[in-house]
């Protein structure tokens, strides 16, 4: 385990009114006296001292800052800790961080505090990268999951299934050993049934991978449709800005732009393609390729087809060739007073709303309807139950699911107790994975080298 005494600006770059060094490790308290020889000892324990930082080779003043010490174990790494809140923007913070380096302190990698933090016990591994996703979220339903983890409700969550594993083996142990002449007190198929259940609950929290990653990333939501059929007009709308170039000529769009906005929370990647139609211009032909390509792994897609307008045979020849859940989307409602659009002969689609970029009508409807299709298992419950938003704890979850799986049909199939039950530790392990119980090195080094320096 590390020893030695590290520092990072714990901020981030740019201007703002203040900013934050921490110092973390056995020397933060030593390093903080160098820095303001003012002070006849270390400050009492999470009481803030305003102090003059000082060069420690000359005592030259850098910035006067509040210093606050935090003794271990009380501490967010559990070790002693120092944490000074300085002026803001570029100079200042630089400075006083260097100030640190220069009375001892080594420049913190990336995430180096929150991996001690982690190795002291201070956090498992899953509270850990939640800190990582509270930083990193870009929508309220993320933020709402990361801070869910964050309050080891996805651990306490797996450390129940880790329990019932361990169960299980004490119940097949209460099985071999007892002698074969008598009744076993605990019958195999009572044994499969409590496997059957564990295998329940695996896949009822993997059940919720999929929205889980589209809460990471945002859901994909491609708008397609024929040349000035409204697409960027509302593309904009929902964006709130003039995002993509609107003009009375077909084609302007050659290329996808992509914009991720939140939706009632949720996150979604929204983006403008250009028109599908049969083009032989080179550059525009480009452009539909890169449509094509966005809708074939589209979340959801919403087709445009002006209101004014009939429903082509090339409009019908396009959606049957779309495999996404498709909102029909009639688009320049303000420009026809005719009536809604018959959509029966379009196929099963997702839903259709009639839409004004101008006027706003139908915008609302969207931003109800996305995340109703997207996030559909989430929507009024999101941080009731955990969910899985990493690909780690899926993998992780998926290899324990499949050896529980192994240690029921196993014993189904009459294989000696023995023998299945070799099904059960691969599975144990892989939960522990997830919870750091059990690490190695380069799990870590992948999990805190996505972290900022400073946390």
């Amino acid at each position: 385990m590390d020893v030695d005494t590290i520092a990072a600006i714990s901020t981030g770059p740019g201007v703002g009114a203040i900013a934050m060094v921490r110092v973390s490790g056995p020397e933060a308290g030593e390093v903080l006296l160098q820095l303001a020889p003012a002070l006849d000892e270390i400050p009492a324990p999470r009481m803030a001292r305003v102090i003059d930082v000082c060069e420690p080779d000359d005592g030259e003043v850098i910035d006067r800052a509040v210093a606050t010490y935090y003794r271990k174990p009380e501490s967010y790494t559990g070790e002693d800790v120092v944490e000074l809140t300085c002026h803001g923007g570029v100079m200042a913070p630089r400075l006083v961080l260097s100030a640190c380096l220069a009375a001892g302190a080594r420049q913190a990698e990336a995430g180096e505090f929150t991996k001690r933090a982690y190795l002291r016990g201070k956090l498992d591994l899953i509270q850990a990268e939640a800190v990582s996703d509270l930083i990193d979220a870009r929508s309220r339903a993320f933020h709402r999951a990361a801070l869910r983890h964050m309050e080891r409700g996805l651990s306490a969550r797996i450390t129940g299934l880790r329990e019932s594993l361990v169960h299980l083996e004490s119940l097949l142990v209460h099985h071999i050993d007892f002698p074969e002449e008598d009744e076993p007190p605990v019958a195999l198929n009572v044994i499969a049934e409590e496997a059957k259940r564990v295998v329940q609950e695996l896949d009822a929290l993997l059940a919720t991978a999929p929205e889980g990653e589209l809460l990471r990333e945002g859901a994909l939501t491609v708008f397609a449709g024929r040349p000035n059929a409204g697409k960027s007009s509302v593309f904009n709308a929902l964006l709130g800005e003039e995002r993509a170039i609107v003009t009375e000529e077909p084609g302007t769009t050659r290329d996808a732009l992509e914009e991720t906005v939140q939706l009632s929370g949720f996150p979604f990647r929204l983006v403008d393609t250009a028109g599908l139609r049969e083009s032989e211009g080179r550059v525009e032909q480009l452009g539909i390729e890169v449509a094509l390509r966005y809708l074939k792994g589209a979340d959801i897609v919403l087709f445009c087809i002006p209101a004014p307008e009939e429903t082509s045979e090339e409009d019908r020849s396009f959606l049957e060739k779309i495999t996404a859940p498709v909102v029909l989307l009639e688009t320049k409602v303000d420009l026809t007073d005719g009536p809604e659009r018959d959509t029966t002969e379009l196929g099963g689609l997702a839903g259709a709303i009639r839409v004004s970029a101008s006027s706003g009508q139908g915008l609302d409807q969207i931003r109800q309807l996305l995340p109703e299709l997207a996030y559909s298992g989430l929507v009024g419950s999101l941080g009731d139950q955990p969910i899985l938003t990493r690909q780690r704890h899926i993998r992780a979850l998926k290899i324990a699911r499949s050896e529980v799986e192994l240690f029921r049909s196993s014993l189904k199939d009459g294989l000696p107790a023995e023998i299945a039950s070799t099904h059960l530790r691969p599975a144990e392990t892989a939960l522990e994975e997830v919870l750091g119980v059990i690490t190695v090195d380069d799990v870590l080094d992948v999990v805190f080298r996505e972290f900022c320096v400073g946390k």
